[in-house]
Formats: C-alpha cells, structure tokens, sequence
C-alpha cells in the first residue's frame, strides 16, 4: 500500500509498505481521510522535538472497520465508520496512575513517535476505536482535533455564564470556542484573520476581537466591564500571547495553555501573586470524545467552514509544502484516501 512519508524537513515521499496485519486485540481499520494539524507541519518543518525522520503523520481519522484481531471479535461490524484516539498510555506512570493518562509520560501519539494514518490501512488497539454514531466521515475526522479544545475548556472549570477568552481560532482553537460555549460560557474568540473569527463565532463566540486592527486590552476591558476574562485559554503557542493571557485574565481568573511556545518566555512574575491564578497546561484529550461526539450529531458546529482544502494521498506533500508557505490561509487540511490518483 501507498503511504506519505516525511523523510527529511520539507521533504516528501510516498513509497509502497506491508499492509498490516491485526494481532490479538486489535482491529485493521481502512482509511478515508486524515487531517493534518499542527504537528504535522511542525513535523514537516522539521521542528518537532518528538518525531524521527522518516516518520509517516497523521492521527486525525475518520475510517472503516476492517477486520478484528483474536480478543477483539464481535466488537465492530466490518464497515462500520469510526475514529480513533490516536494516544498510548502506560498506565503505571504517575500520570496513569492519577487517572490522567491523555498525559502519560510514556505516551506515543500516532503519527508523532509512531508512524500514523497517511495510509490506506492502519491497525489499532480495539479499546482506542470510537463508532462514528452515524456521523458523516467529514464530521468525524475533526474529533480528535476538537477533543483537544474541549478538554482546555474542560481543564478550565469553566461555570456557566462565566466569560472566557480564546486566544487563537485554528482547529484547536475552535475546539476550545466550542467546548466553553458547550459549558455555558460566553465566549470571547481573538484571532488576527476575520475569517476564522466568523468561524468562531459559528462554533459558539459571542463576541469576536480581531486583535491585528484594535488594542485588544481595550477591547477586552470593554467587554467585561473592566474586570477581564475569568478565563483564558491560549491555542497559539506564541510567546507574546503565553503572556499576554496572564495580563489580560482577570484577578482570580485560571490561564490555559493548550499551545505551546517554540521559544522561551519570559514573564513578570508578580502578576501570578498579585491576581492569585491558576495556570494550567492542557495535553492531547483525555474522556472528551463522546462529549464531541454528541455535540457534531446535534449539529450546528461549522464543520464546512472548518475545511480549508481536500486533496489525495498524492498531493498531500503539496499540500503540506503550501500550508508551510503560508500558514494563516488554511484552517483545516484533509487528505482524502479515496481520491482517485493525482486528485
């Protein structure tokens, strides 16, 4: 079978692998479409600290069930529709053993530490597998990207009628907009691009800064009556805005941190004492999926609008090459297995 490896930053190739075969445990599961998220660009730039070149990427998928192996019989119907949790746990770490295995020290992400989805057929543990309940293979292909979202927001202890702020609308960001709106927040999304803020606000904010035309403190001061976000939850991963969150939330107000910066940063610490926050790192997804789940099934989430570009496993790498030109233009990236050769 084909497959789409990263052989070197910025470097592409596909080259013909062994189908898998399914052990004890496991299911073989064909795949339709894979999207690309951050890490796969950082990957594709040669810039994730946790790959190994060559590495095949993707651990956002929508697919069919194949085959089982021994143990796991009888638990799928061959062709039924599913996505997959793309994390390993340990469970003896202390992560695992707090219950937080979405941030197991031994973790080993699909498509990261372990060769991952751009193919027609993976296998994986059964107990990793989610039934699509009748979701569309384009719906179901976003999960994973909004679980990540929906568990910063989940991170937040967020109440309802509570304001929370969003720094940074991509997919995760988007998860995030939607997952404290889905908690009763109101929702302030920021971002530098008017169409992804009008996606935002699709996916459930209230209110939408473009942060590149106005000065966002003002804005947000505006908003909240002077007291700032009692929440804030970071999806860019840019040392200005690590640091903009702890200025902006309000005193006793909680910063999440669902991106994370490629470089150092610096902060005036006194404003950790003085506002008395609870800052939180927020890592993968951890029971998320069946909230998201339901979430896509009530519809009214922008899934359309969410979907930059389509293309097959053959112009994936081109795909890759644009996004790296020019990052700002593509929300969310699909790879469509099924596209006939060249599509």
């Amino acid at each position: 079978m084909d497959a789409l490896f990263i052989t070197a930053p910025r470097r592409t190739e596909i080259r013909d692998i062994p189908a898998p075969v399914p052990a004890d445990g496991e299911v073989l599961l064909r795949v339709h479409l894979v999207g690309l998220c951050g890490s796969d660009l950082t990957s594709y730039r040669g810039l994730n600290p946790m790959v190994s070149l060559p590495r095949i990427p993707g651990h956002e998928l929508a697919a069919t069930v194949e085959r089982a192996g021994g143990g796991a019989d009888g638990l799928f119907k061959s062709g039924e529709l599913v996505t997959v949790l793309p994390y390993t746990n340990c469970g003896k770490c202390p992560s695992c053993r707090a219950g937080r295995p979405n941030a197991c020290r031994n973790n080993q992400t699909l498509g990261v530490h372990r060769d991952g989805a751009l193919c027609r057929y993976i296998v994986v543990p059964a107990e990793k597998v989610y039934p699509g309940q009748g979701l569309a293979p384009r719906e179901l292909v976003l999960v994973e990207p909004l679980t990540v979202g929906f568990h910063a927001a989940g991170r937040a202890r967020i109440a309802p009628g509570e304001c929370v702020c969003v720094l940074g609308c991509g997919a995760v960001g988007l998860g995030a907009v939607a997952g404290a709106a889905f908690a009763g927040a109101r929702v302030i999304a920021v971002d530098i691009d008017d169409a992804k803020l009008s996606i935002a606000r699709q996916a459930g904010a209230a209110d939408c800064i473009n942060s590149a035309r106005c000065d966002l403190h003002q804005a947000l001061s505006d908003l909240t009556a002077g007291d700032g976000p009692g929440v804030v939850i970071e999806a860019i991963g840019n040392p200005a805005t690590f640091r903009l969150a702890i200025e902006e939330v309000a005193f006793c107000g909680r910063v999440v941190y669902v991106g994370y910066a490629k470089q150092h940063v610096e902060y005036d610490t006194s404003l950790f004492v003085r506002k008395e926050l609870d800052i939180l790192g927020s890592r993968n997804a951890l029971d998320e999926f069946p909230s998201v789940i339901s979430m896509l099934k009530r519809g009214g989430f922008p899934v359309d609008a969410v979907i930059s570009r389509v293309v097959g496993l053959r112009r994936a790498g081109e795909a890759l090459a644009d996004w790296d030109t020019d990052p700002a233009a593509y929300t969310k990236i699909l790879i469509d297995l099924d596209a006939q050769e060249g599509g």
